[in-house]
């Protein structure tokens, strides 16, 4: 918790020196990966405990409204978060196992070519990463979006989305930062201008 050692100043710097060292091929290809699985009509399921899980639920959430121009003809986008379904979840966990809860919804909804985006700060959450797994062996689609120093997660995953520093709260800061990136490059390429302008273009 570095916001409990470091005044607002020094923690704000902290945070924009982290959003300097992401990765930008990892977030460049993170909308790749949504952009294709929308041309093919193959569904977007995203997973995360907590934080992660609130996060989860924000990105699905704009991932089916914000990328729209037009919302009577437009194809839509097929997302859905697991963190959702609360009963579904409830029963899981109480009569299976905790570590089953998206599990066991992705064996009832997933199809080969589907597309699954789990969100773990530590990369080491077992419902996580029996998903995960469960998703590989099935041929989906994987992107383990994480922090720290990655977890088993990151060496699980097919692609990887990660945020090195080891503070959960800057973690799912800058995970909802590039989230919100996300959302407006997929507006641009499937409803906005053919064109996007970069600050660094020459």
């Amino acid at each position: 918790m570095l916001g409990a050692t470091l005044g607002a100043k020094d923690y704000m710097e902290r945070v924009c020196r982290e959003i300097q060292r992401l990765d930008m091929g990892q977030v460049e290809r993170f909308s790749d990966l949504i952009e294709q699985a929308y041309h093919a009509g193959r569904f977007v399921f995203i997973c995360g405990n907590g934080g992660s899980g609130s996060n989860a639920s924000h990105l699905c959430e704009d991932l089916a409204k914000c990328t729209l121009r037009d919302f009577e003809n437009q194809k839509r986008l097929k997302v859905l978060s697991l963190t959702d379904n609360t009963a579904w979840i409830m029963a899981v966990a109480n009569d299976i196992s905790y570590e089953n809860i998206f599990l066991e919804q992705l064996k009832n909804l997933a199809s080969p070519g589907d597309l699954l985006l789990a969100i773990s700060g530590s990369g080491n959450s077992p419902n996580i990463l029996k998903a995960v797994e469960w998703a590989n062996r099935n041929a989906m689609t994987t992107v383990g979006i994480t922090g720290f120093g990655g977890g088993k997660l990151q060496a699980l995953a097919q692609h990887n989305l990660h945020v090195g520093i080891d503070d959960m709260g800057i973690v799912e800061s800058l995970h909802q930062v590039v989230f919100h990136w996300i959302i407006d490059d997929i507006y641009r390429r499937i409803s906005g201008p053919a064109t996007v302008t970069s600050t660094g273009a020459k």
